[in-house]
Formats: structure tokens, sequence, C-alpha cells
């Protein structure tokens, strides 16, 4: 199986892409009312910058997100009927002429999305818990002068209408794209948090620059909302990690991002997310045979049903036909494409990966 990963410099805005095309969005846009992103925002108009200078932060806060508007309503165009948006985003709390308060961007972002169609779904919890010391804001001690510190942010899950509909062509596709029962517990909770779990992608620099998401996020996202060979866009690809999640995930992915002198980190991504897939896909099988070991010791029995391609058991039917993915080799394309072939992953080592 081969996939294919673009991306497109350029603006969200105004996607290059027919309608009803795409089968998943994971995306992080710029967050509004952040100081990062403030010229970026300034730059695409809207009265952003004319805001801030005369301290209206309401206004500069809702001018931000008509910004914003205009990528949800492409990629709304652009989803297939029952395809997912996940939106990664946090709040902000920031002072504006002297007035300190919270703005809250997942609120805004969800009310945009229903507005365009999309059906709001149950969102995840993404917990980034801080130790620093200085985490709190106010006046510390005393009481009513003290103000929460924010250490969380949002997965957006919605959905352009109803259930998606699979025709029979899609049936074994979908059954090689299950996930395991264990995993579905994990993953399928509204509260993540990925302590201890490397990134591994993109300079530190870049990544801090382009606020992304780490390859655990875009990974569990991709396996839970689209199959093998799906396409999964990104319209703000920052340093690459959707790419490089789809890529491990056996996902087709278009990527857009206007900020070019991220082209040549998002090469590197794709190609480290390769390497990076092969290892995660390789560790959930080793973490279903400890848990089949688990389940045995604890239970004095296997799991009811047999895995037809390991051999191994699995708790329910559905798991029956699951293959993981991995991918073999990656090569550049024409222009800022990769392409990328895929075969099924077994537990002998390492997987073998060619880059050229």
């Amino acid at each position: 199986m081969q996939t294919r990963h673009r991306v497109i410099p350029g603006s969200a805005a105004n996607i290059d892409l027919p309608p009803e095309t795409v089968d998943l969005v994971v995306t992080s846009p710029p967050y509004p009312m952040i100081e990062m992103w403030d010229q970026s925002f300034s730059g695409q108009g809207a009265g952003v910058a004319s805001h801030l200078e005369r301290g209206e932060g309401p206004a500069a806060f809702e001018a931000m997100h008509r910004v914003l508007d205009e990528v949800w309503g492409e990629c709304y165009r652009v989803l297939c009927p029952g395809g997912f948006a996940c939106i990664n985003i946090g709040d902000a709390t920031r002072s504006i002429a002297g007035e300190f308060r919270l703005y809250t961007n997942h609120a805004r972002i969800v009310v945009a999305c229903e507005a365009l169609g999309f059906q709001s779904l149950p969102a995840v919890i993404w917990r980034k818990q801080t130790n620093a010391p200085n985490k709190f804001m106010g006046s510390g001690m005393l009481p009513s002068g003290a103000y929460v510190t924010l250490e969380h942010e949002y997965i957006l899950i919605l959905r352009k209408g109803g259930k998606r509909v699979f025709a029979p062509a899609d049936r074994e596709r979908r059954s090689k794209s299950a996930f395991f029962w264990e995993e579905r517990n994990s993953w399928f909770s509204d509260l993540w948090d990925f302590k201890g779990v490397q990134q591994r992608l993109g300079s530190n620099e870049a990544r801090a620059r382009s606020g992304a998401f780490p390859f655990e996020l875009g990974f569990r996202l991709t396996c839970m909302y689209s199959m093998q060979g799906d396409l999964v866009l990104d319209p703000f690809l920052g340093t690459g990690t959707t790419s490089a999640a789809a890529l491990a995930c056996a996902r087709h992915s278009i990527g857009v991002e206007a900020d070019t002198g991220l082209l040549p980190v998002i090469e590197g991504t794709i190609e480290a997310g390769a390497t990076l897939g092969n290892e995660r896909q390789l560790a959930r099988l080793r973490a279903h045979e400890e848990f089949v070991r688990r389940y045995e010791a604890d239970k004095g029995r296997s799991p009811g049903h047999t895995n037809t391609t390991y051999g191994f058991p699995v708790v329910t039917r559905q798991e029956i036909d699951l293959v993981l993915p991995s991918a073999t080799a990656v090569h550049r394309g024409t222009g800022h494409e990769w392409v990328a072939d895929h075969e099924t992953l077994h537990d002998h080592g390492e997987p073998q990966l060619d880059l050229f």
C-alpha cells in the first residue's frame, strides 16, 4: 500500500481541494489572545492590530476568531459527510489596558463550527500540567486576588452531519483499521495526560514557534477517527506533526502552512515520523501481548477471540481482522510531496525503513 503526503504553502482560508474529499481534519490553529500569535493575526486584517493598540481586548479576540472562522468554513466544505474535525485549542488569559481576564477560545470555536453545521461530540481535556513555583497568577495567598492557572487545553471533536456511512467496499479496510479493546478504553477517555511521552519531532525552536502538539496526540486521533487509506487534512500544519501521524497510520495527508520558513522542518518531521511511527506501532503490538498476559493471569482464561493475522487473543470480534501497518520506504515526489510504502507490521524486531 502507498500513501501520499502533500504540503501546500499558503493560506488555510483558501484550501485548494474539491468539496467532500477529506475524511478527517486534525489541527491546532494559532491561539487568539496569546501574544506570540498577535503578529500573525494582525497581518491578516480584521482590525486586530488597531483593537490591540486601543486596548480593546474583547474586540481583538473577536477579530482574531473571524480569521479562524474562514478556515473552519473551508474545513466544513472539504470534509466528507460524517467526517470529523479534531481541533486542539487552549483558552487564553491576558491583561489588556490593565484588565485581566479569560478569553474562551474553545467556546468561540464551538459556536462558529456549530453555526456551519458541525455537530459537537464530547471533547477531550488534554492536561498540560506545569510544576513551576511561580505558575499561580494574582496576589498569592490573599483572598479574591489570585487566579486559577490554566493547565489544560481542549481537543474539540466535531462531526460534519450524522454518522459516517461506509460502503460495502470499505468493510475490509475498516476492519483492518480497528484498535485494541484496551486502547479503546484508554483513548476514548475525556482526559489525556502525556507526561513522560517523548516528542522527538522537529527542532525545539520550531516547535515553540508553531505551538506544535505531541506526535501521540495526532497518532491517537488519526487511529480513532479515520481508516487506513483515508485522507487527513491539517490547515495549520506547523512543523508537520499531523502529516507524520498520518504516515505512521497509513493514511494520506495534506497540510497547509503559511510560514514557508517551516518547510525544511516539515520535511524532517515527515521522514522522522516514519521511524517514530514504526516504533509506535510495534509498541502497540507488544503492549497488547502484555495485556493478554495480564488478562490470562487475572481471569484464568484467554480473551474470547483470535486475531487472524497475529494469532494472539483479542477481547472482541471487531479486533480479529486488525492489522498494524509499518512504513517500509519514504521518498520525495514532485514539489512538496512524499510517497510512503507500507506493509503489515510483524513482531520480528524493528521494521526496516528506506529513505530516499
